[in-house]
């Protein structure tokens, strides 16, 4: 297997993501009510009895590289955010991770998603569909993060484990 560097595999994540975002807009989305006119903004996102997002090493690093463009007051306050819902929902980065659930940190209100341009696939896929039967498969996603999973498998060299999204914002930030 070729190996990757870090940025070679970050950009394509980028693209893998772009393609993976413009088709679920293109095919899916135009079923689905707009985020835009909802009227509870960010339920889904909030919802800690529905979120268990789970990401890799290689997409946590890109999500923290959006972070980090941001000011370091407002870092401060994301990271702080990611500690006490780590903490609140008693995440962990062992067992049965995919049981967790919990609110998710880099949402807010007024703003919404803090990393919308690099928002894991589940973040991507979801949308409110009114009909089960117009929901994008779950084959899309799952092939989507195979690609992934080989991503990070030629960049870091071990099998990658998927872990709640602030599990590992929290790790990538002490490495």
């Amino acid at each position: 297997m070729k190996t990757l560097s870090e940025k070679q595999a970050l950009l394509k994540l980028r693209n893998l993501k772009t393609e993976f975002r413009s088709f679920i807009r293109e095919n899916y989305e135009h079923k689905a009510k707009s985020c835009l006119t909802c009227e509870t903004k960010g339920a889904c996102c909030l919802d800690a009895h529905f979120v268990n997002v789970h990401v890799t090493k290689l997409e946590a690093v890109a999500i923290g590289e959006t972070l980090a463009k941001l000011n370091l007051e407002k870092q401060k306050e994301i990271y702080a955010r990611i500690e006490n819902t780590i903490e609140k929902y008693d995440l962990k980065s062992s067992g049965d991770t995919f049981a967790q659930t919990y609110a998710c940190p880099l949402f807010e209100k007024e703003v919404g998603c803090l990393i919308h341009s690099v928002k894991p696939l589940p973040c991507i896929q979801h949308a409110c569909y009114e009909r089960k039967e117009d929901l994008p498969p779950d084959e899309l996603q799952i092939e989507a993060e195979k690609q992934i999973q080989r991503l990070n498998e030629q960049t870091y060299k071990k099998f990658p484990r998927w872990l709640p999204l602030p599990v590992f914002l929290n790790l990538i930030r002490r490495d």
